[in-house]
């Protein structure tokens, strides 16, 4: 039997291309790429959808919150063995007005979702790994992207790994924070490139062969 691994996050996940305003081929993307070096033992989803928050309601725009969208999604594909969640960019927009230790919060108000969904096998607990993305840079304020995300998002954006770090240690939910080894391009300072997905790409499948192997 496959072990089957959802990728819930945004659109870092759904494989935004900054430079072509498009999206990355399956190629580029670190979930495709990850599909490619699990080989057949593995069935990888991607679930990514720009601009989702982990549990804000977007007043500008309708059916980004995590919250509400997680437990469906996670049924629908069940049975799962992982589950990867990485959000907390689009959080730190400040029309949401919430701290880093708020956007922290919301991100383990979903992983303790994930993890008592039973959509593991036989109606069990799936794994969960969450990640920290990478930091926004901190030149995203003078891009287009600087006025409808607005101010501080970079400095927030810098502490949420180490309230999520704080928040699962010694817990059974799984963290890896990629700020460390991957960063954002630098035409936006708020999405992966081509390194980018290949470093996420080669962080995630090391945690998958920690948690599953």
């Amino acid at each position: 039997m496959k072990r089957t691994i959802v990728c819930f996050g945004d659109s870092n996940t759904w494989g935004y291309d900054a430079e072509t305003d498009q999206r990355f081929n399956d190629e580029i993307r670190w979930t495709g790429l990850l599909q490619s070096e699990l080989y057949n033992t593995y069935r990888v989803i991607e679930e990514g959808l720009p601009g989702r928050t982990s549990v804000s309601e977007d007043p500008l725009f309708e059916g980004l919150a995590g919250i509400s969208y997680l437990y469906p999604c996670l049924m629908s594909h069940a049975p799962l063995h992982l589950v990867v969640i990485m959000l907390g960019t689009n959080d730190t927009k400040e029309r949401f007005a919430l701290t880093s230790y708020n956007i922290a919060q919301g991100i383990v108000r979903l992983a303790h979702k994930a993890r008592g969904s039973g959509a593991g096998p036989a109606g069990k607990a799936p794994e969960v790994l969450v990640i920290a993305p990478p930091p926004i840079g901190a030149a995203y304020i003078h891009t287009p992207i600087g006025k409808p995300m607005g101010s501080n998002c970079s400095e927030k954006s810098i502490e949420i790994s180490q309230h999520l770090g704080n928040f699962f240690r010694g817990t059974d939910i799984h963290f890896m924070d990629a700020s460390e080894d991957v960063s954002m391009n630098e035409i936006d300072y708020m999405h992966l490139d081509r390194e980018g997905h290949r470093n996420m790409a080669d962080l995630v499948k090391y945690h998958v062969k920690r948690i599953l192997e």
